[in-house]
């Protein structure tokens, strides 16, 4: 079993909400990661997910398609990003790590290298988001063994019938995407959230993380009413891009944002719904 599941399940228990903050590995670059990753802990986070740097990120907007290329120009690999991590676990032996991608590094590394080398690193789960359900049985086959957990996106347009599908291959939790679009959106309609969250509830008793379009800590309050878990990406890369020549800087703005989502998130009006 990995991390993501008994923490996931004692947030449910505390009546909280779990906040789950994406960076790129390697932005600005490869040296700044571990510390921004403690950094993420400290603010507030219970889940980090880790993007891992790829030449054509379809799913994101400019803001992550740019922390990828600075990434790349720092020659950072996906074996570069499990060995961050095996880094990150030597302080933090608690805190889940979710491993977001896409599948082309994954396949040439292999399936059942890619997950041996990501669960001896201490990887609790992988999103691949050029990945569906379908095409994803050697994968997860590969990562269950790994006692890794396999997540896949949810999306609006998605039916009864492909959330269905979806989740029986998922576990760990499901991250719905909040919106038609990229990362980096700025288009959130919590309400329409609510109404997809509950046909998605219908079929799944995995918790349910959104992203996309949450940006700042009204919305991530808002969020943590109707979601299990707030996913949170460009509003920090964003902010890591304003200081790609001073990473402590960058580290610090980061942390104030994510540390005042918490606090929006865990105020008595967010909790009690």
């Amino acid at each position: 079993m990995s991390r993501l599941g008994p923490v996931l399940e004692g947030l449910r228990a505390a009546g909280r909400k779990a906040l789950i903050p994406y960076v790129t590995a390697g932005d600005p670059e490869p040296g700044a990661t571990v510390p921004m990753l403690h950094a993420l802990v400290e603010a507030g986070a219970d889940v980090i997910e880790l993007g891992v740097p790829f030449s054509d990120p379809m799913a994101d907007g400019p803001v992550i398609q740019a922390a990828c290329e600075r990434a790349l120009a720092h020659g950072t690999r996906l074996h570069d990003v499990l060995d961050m991590v095996r880094q990150f676990r030597e302080r933090d032996t608690e805190t889940p790590v979710v491993l977001m991608g896409y599948l082309n590094p994954v396949e040439v590394m292999g399936y059942e290298r890619f997950a041996r080398a990501a669960a001896a690193a201490g990887v609790d789960g992988v999103l691949t988001v050029d990945m569906p359900p379908e095409e994803a049985h050697g994968l997860v086959r590969a990562l269950r063994a790994a006692q890794i957990d396999p997540i896949f996106l949810v999306a609006p347009t998605s039916d009864r019938q492909r959330i269905e599908a979806i989740a029986s291959v998922a576990s760990g939790f499901l991250y719905y995407v909040s919106l038609k679009g990229v990362t980096g959106a700025d288009a959130l309609d919590v309400d329409a959230v609510a109404r997809k969250l509950r046909e998605v509830r219908a079929v799944t008793d995995l918790p349910l993380g959104v992203g996309f379009g949450v940006s700042d800590a009204a919305r991530a309050a808002a969020v943590a009413r109707v979601a299990d878990a707030v996913v949170v990406g460009s509003a920090l890369v964003r902010r890591i891009a304003e200081h790609t020549t001073d990473p402590q800087a960058g580290r610090a703005a980061v942390a104030t944002l994510l540390a005042q989502m918490r606090r929006a998130m865990d105020a008595p009006e967010a909790a009690a719904s």
